[in-house]
């Protein structure tokens, strides 16, 4: 019992932070980004990628918050381990247009470990029910 509430707490805490994070980049993009760990603005028009940077981020949570509400704890588990590619991703990218080392894996590195060890946490929990017998079914007399 005390894994499923260590895992909830910490789902919980992906999600706000992935919202916040999100809803920053929508409302905000010039104050966000540079904390984002790249060196420089985008060009041009570039400003509307940060919004759908935003945009993707939101929609990340909110798949969570559904499977987390709805009870779907397995589902989350595995949800949990595909968006932590999300945040490696945006750790690559950091370090491919040589932004900051510290922001790519201080924040979007670590972030990414995280929600991998908290999937993985889930799936551990959610394995033991997975795996229980089944009870048999009753004999007609």
């Amino acid at each position: 019992m005390a894994l499923k509430k260590i895992n909830t707490v910490l789902t919980a805490a992906f999600i706000l932070f992935i919202l916040w994070f999100g809803a920053e980049f929508i409302l905000s993009p010039e104050t966000t980004a540079p904390g984002f760990g790249l060196p420089s603005w985008p060009s041009g028009d570039g400003g509307g990628f940060l919004i759908i940077k935003g945009i993707r981020d939101v929609v990340l949570a909110l798949v969570l918050g559904i499977l987390l509400v709805t009870g779907h704890r397995r589902a989350l588990g595995w949800v949990l381990l595909v968006e932590a590619l999300a945040a490696y991703g945006d750790m690559t990218t950091v370090l491919a247009h040589h932004g900051s080392a510290a922001t790519a894996f201080g924040v979007h590195g670590l972030t990414a470990t995280l929600m991998v060890v908290n999937g993985l946490l889930m799936m551990r929990e959610t394995r033991e029910v997975a795996s229980a017998p089944a009870a048999p079914a009753p004999q007609p007399a």
